[in-house]
């Protein structure tokens, strides 16, 4: 399980670093591709693989789950972190991200999720009332906090 905030950089050549506590639970190859709110997603190889059967098992006939596909498999690329720890991020998703310098490493559960700094500060400046009606959304279907 990813968990936890990691401030770094991305250089001019489109590397970053993975926070230690993240590298052995990518494995030696995992996905990167597209995220929802604007944000990249990695994902170990064996979360990749119960991801993409999720998609594959939606029906190709509606033009929403054949755009959802596209959106996820298209910019989507295996990868594999070098001997100083980083990765290579490719050009399309630092532009898809808005990656330029400073950048945000969450853990998402079952993947990582990486930020625009900015984007990241405005996505989670969350109102203390609005979660208290989530909780409570929540606590109806059995999720209680």
């Amino acid at each position: 399980m990813f968990i936890g905030e990691y401030n770094h950089t991305i250089d001019a050549k489109g590397r970053m670093i993975i926070p230690q506590k993240f590298r052995e639970g990518l494995g030696e190859s995992f996905f990167m591709t597209r995220g929802l709110d604007g944000c990249l997603a990695l994902y170990p190889q064996e979360q990749w693989e119960i991801f993409v059967d999720k998609l594959n098992a939606l029906p190709d006939t509606r033009k929403d789950i054949r755009d959802l596909k596209r959106f996820f498999l298209s910019g989507a690329g295996d990868c594999e972190i070098d001997k100083q720890g980083r990765v290579l991020v490719p050009p399309s998703l630092r532009e898809y991200a808005s990656l330029k310098k400073d950048i945000v490493i969450t853990g998402a559960s079952t993947k990582i999720e990486i930020w625009n700094r900015k984007k990241w500060e405005d996505i989670t400046r969350i109102d203390v009332d609005d979660m208290d009606d989530i909780a409570e959304r929540l606590a109806e279907q059995g999720i209680e906090f």
